[in-house]
């Protein structure tokens, strides 16, 4: 049985594509480990049929986390026995490459976005510098390449120099899921589920809050860098009260919170190459759980509306626009019910079952 480690700097216990992608091969018949971080607030690991590895680190953000979880890494590999070694973005690449080159087996590079193109990056040039040369030591390397949709990767293609594959990241079809039956009513939900991170927009949504009726509610299922930044703006918000932040909302517990909205937001802002050209799973956990999403007009969501007609396009991030978009939403319920609907027919296709069989097909070329 071929044994295959996947590296990630994630808690998995909330990293889904990680928990997909094992479990898929798994499936497959491969011996499966996933690695990734142990955080001070990290919920005790669920069983599953596969290995779960956590290293703790002293640190756990900045350059002294990322020195310290690659050396803890590179040990841990160079002690496992494997056949293949799959990194997922930059931050787990260097070892990965360095420990598949010296035992001489496969390495994958599992692209989550453009990583020298996210916002955090694109905006440090010595950062962005470092990032880049390791993507440019590592991903040459890599047997087998893939992201997460077709435009990024062309441009990954272009940047390195050789082809990546796209394994798209979206929910398992499961009919037994619940959604939405019945018309929504006030108080309509907005979700935004995802990293409280630069660049999504979610300072528009709370200052657009102020500019909807009490009709309206705000819901924020995650954390990240700007947690406690946006806890300020929104406490200092005439709608306080309706703005609910909800922390970090297990998998198994967010698909059965998500069907309780009325609409979902992805508003990511033009900051780099990577969230232009993102096809982020949450446009799929929402169309899903049949709740139509606000998108960025950017090349993957334009598309996405287009072919399903799965939500609404918002041409600039801003909050007046934004709620005016909301509430002409509100204005015409036969449009949402359409929305909901095409989201429903749109899941049988895009979906994981689709997805696994090409991630599998693509390993077994790793040993042909």
């Amino acid at each position: 049985m071929k044994r295959i480690v996947l590296t990630v700097t994630t808690d998995l216990s909330f990293d889904q594509r990680m928990q997909r992608i094992a479990a898929a091969l798994a499936e497959g018949g491969y011996d499966v480990w996933l690695v990734g971080r142990a955080l001070p607030d990290s919920p005790p690991l669920q069983p599953a049929p596969w290995h779960q590895v956590r290293l703790s680190c002293r640190h756990h953000k900045g350059k002294l986390f990322y020195l310290e979880y690659n050396r803890k890494l590179w040990s841990l590999l160079r002690q496992l026995e494997c056949d293949t070694i799959a990194a997922a973005d930059l931050d787990t690449l260097l070892p990965a490459a360095q420990v598949a080159s010296a035992k001489r087996i496969p390495l994958v590079f599992d692209a989550h976005e453009h990583f020298t193109e996210v916002p955090e990056v694109v905006e440090r040039p010595l950062v962005r510098w470092l990032w880049g040369r390791v993507a440019h030591y590592g991903i040459p390397r890599a047997r087998l390449a893939y992201t997460v949709g077709p435009r990024l990767a062309d441009l990954l293609a272009r940047t390195y120099r050789r082809p990546f594959e796209v394994v798209r990241n979206v929910p398992v079809f499961d009919e037994r899921l619940p959604v939405r039956t019945r018309p929504p009513e006030p108080p309509f939900v907005i979700l935004y589920q995802g990293a409280l991170n630069e660049g999504r927009g979610l300072e528009c949504a709370i200052e657009a809050m102020t500019r909807l009726p009490d009709t309206f509610e705000l819901w924020l299922a995650g954390e990240g860098d700007r947690s406690a930044a946006l806890r300020q703006k929104a406490a200092a918000s005439p709608a306080s009260a309706r703005i609910r932040f909800l922390g970090k909302v297990p998998p198994a517990l967010l698909r059965k919170l998500t069907p309780e909205a009325w609409l979902g937001l992805n508003l990511l802002e033009h900051k780099g190459l990577s969230y232009y050209y993102s096809l982020a799973n949450k446009a799929f956990d929402y169309m899903h759980a049949g709740v139509p999403a606000l998108h960025p007009d950017f090349p993957e969501y334009r598309q996405l509306v287009a072919d399903h007609g799965v939500g609404l396009l918002l041409e600039r991030l801003s909050p007046t626009l934004l709620a005016q978009t909301i509430e002409r939403l509100a204005a015409q319920p036969e449009q949402w019910r359409t929305m909901h609907q095409r989201c429903l027919e749109a899941r049988r296709h895009l979906n994981w079952q689709q997805e696994a069989d090409h991630l599998r097909a693509l390993y077994a070329r790793l040993w042909s």
